[in-house]
């Protein structure tokens, strides 16, 4: 009682952790995603991510390395971790949180994401998410964990 998702998230095991995180994982994905999304974060996401990667598409190609480098089912994540932004992807419904950091966007890399649209292709649905990023979303995310 009085615990959030994320308390519950990073205390739980077996398979009350498994599905709580796996709803809190698809919950996320979908608040950062917007039918206007797209384009390049500004601001400070914009130059903080321009700070830890070099450019938009560094970064761009970084998150695609980690998406596409996940063996089997799991995520790809832009997190916040001691106050830097990093790359890192997690397997199955695992998440950063259990690791002490704070993601600001996650991409589903399980194959029921994309095998409809994109069969065996996760690069071509990666890049297509860059589409639908709801930045701002995902700004306010950044600003809160920082």
């Amino acid at each position: 009682e009085g615990k959030s998702l994320e308390d519950i998230i990073k205390a739980s095991s077996g398979g009350i952790f498994n599905n709580a995180a796996q709803v809190w994982n698809h919950t996320f994905y979908w608040h950062c995603l917007s039918p206007n999304g797209g384009g390049e974060p500004t601001g400070a996401l914009g130059d903080a991510i321009n700070a830890a990667f070099g450019s938009f598409d560094e970064f761009k190609s970084a998150f695609a390395a980690k998406a596409g480098g996940q063996f089997g089912s799991g995520w790809a994540w832009l997190v916040v971790n001691n106050g830097v932004l990093e790359v890192t992807s997690t397997a199955n419904q695992d998440n950063p949180l259990s690791d002490g950091m704070t993601p600001i966007f996650g991409v589903d890399v399980w194959e029921h994401a994309y095998y409809l649209n994109y069969q065996n292709r996760r690069p071509d649905y990666v890049s297509a998410v860059w589409n639908i990023v709801n930045w701002d979303k995902v700004a306010e995310l950044y600003d809160a964990a920082k």
